[in-house]
């Protein structure tokens, strides 16, 4: 689980997230959309490490990423907006720095290696270095790497660019299968279908301000019991526009 506290971040005079509170509990795929700007990436970096909070506070499973970072590193697995990382590695070498930086057990790595590498049809280039990868390839060991310590929490930037349509079903599939067995995805997009049909709660963020946080059950309630996630998006952005 995820617990974000009254979270805000200044660049020096610039307040970019404005007392920001929510919640990404367990048993729940959470999506977080916004429009470019709006704060989604200074969340993920505090909320993953990345960079500090100016006020306010994160935990991870209960843990506090400022005060014990080390501890609520190991709860999550993280996948960034790119994946050009580590490209001198072959994704086996990869894939075995990522399990080692985690003190992964070693029984089980083929296992999940082979499982993964699989599913997403990745696994006769494992031998082959990551520079050699498609973005889409790049992509999919990256997800591997932030996955094979087996963490609960998993946060997720943007993971369905470059996938193809097969890969991209298996990572949905992949991130339901997760929470069924009560752990907690939470995963940015601005592919707005994708957080209405996968998504148990949603979060929106416009201008460094949470407009929303709750289920998407709540959030159509509210609004025409008809209208879409990109509508009912559209409308509070729109809103508010005129308010920042």
């Amino acid at each position: 689980m995820i617990e974000v506290q009254r979270f805000t971040k200044k660049f020096g005079d610039k307040t970019v997230v404005r007392d920001i509170s929510f919640i990404a509990r367990d048993g729940a795929i959470t999506g977080f959309i916004g429009h470019n700007g709006a704060g989604k990436s200074t969340t993920i970096k505090a909320i993953t490490g990345v960079i500090q909070p100016t006020e306010g506070t994160i935990l991870i499973n209960g843990v506090d990423i400022v005060r014990d970072s080390m501890n609520a590193k190991r709860q999550f697995g993280y996948v960034s907006d790119s994946p050009d990382h580590f490209l001198r590695l072959n994704g086996l070498e990869y894939l075995h720095f990522m399990a080692d930086i985690y003190d992964a057990p070693a029984d089980g790595r083929a296992e999940f290696i082979e499982s993964y590498a699989k599913r997403f049809g990745i696994y006769d280039a494992l031998g082959s270095s990551i520079l050699s990868y498609s973005h889409g390839m790049r992509q999919k060991i990256m997800i591997m790497g932030a996955l094979i310590h087996n963490p609960s929490v998993w946060i997720l930037d943007e993971p369905m660019t470059g996938l193809d349509p097969q890969s991209a079903f298996e990572l949905k599939q992949m991130m339901r299968e997760h929470v069924e067995k009560g752990n907690s995805v939470f995963f940015s997009t601005h592919v707005l279908e994708v957080a209405e049909k996968l998504c148990d709660e949603i979060c929106i963020i416009k201008a460094g301000e949470l407009l929303y946080s709750g289920t998407m059950d709540n959030l159509k309630a509210t609004h025409k019991s008809q209208a879409s996630l990109e509508n009912i998006f559209l409308e509070l952005t729109e809103t508010n526009k005129s308010e920042g």
